[in-house]
């Protein structure tokens, strides 16, 4: 079987994220606490490293430990949603800043950081 693009890539398994050392309880409380994420539990050799994994419907994010952290302030993943709208409303109410954009044709959207600084893009497809 030869290289083809369509056929060969089926998704994304994981989002990885840095976050700074002790950073952990921050993701708990953004990843597991403010969207509901279940966290994973880690490989034995890989928990060992710090951070964390946490799971959300289709999504799974990974959190690894860097030492010179900076929060990604332009790279984001794009994170699909549906209900949009109520998602925005659930990062507000815990005091994350929800800033719309409605630059981007047949999608809604929204950027929020999470509590460690990481720029993260919610989209749902307009109506």
């Amino acid at each position: 079987m030869g290289y083809e693009p369509s056929e060969s890539f089926l998704g994304l398994h994981h989002v990885h994220l840095a976050l700074p050392p002790g950073g952990e309880e921050k993701c708990r409380e953004f990843w597991g606490g403010v969207l509901g994420f279940e966290e994973l539990a880690k490989p034995a050799v890989l928990a060992a490293r710090g951070g964390g994994w946490f799971r959300g419907g289709g999504l799974e994010v990974h959190l690894g430990v860097e030492e010179d952290f900076r929060p990604a302030a332009k790279a984001h993943p794009g994170i699909l949603i549906r209900g949009l709208d109520a998602v925005a409303r659930r990062l507000a109410e815990h005091g994350i800043e929800v800033t719309w954009d409605g630059d981007f044709p047949g999608m809604r959207r929204f950027y929020a950081s999470d509590l460690l600084g990481n720029r993260l893009e919610f989209l749902e497809p307009s109506a």
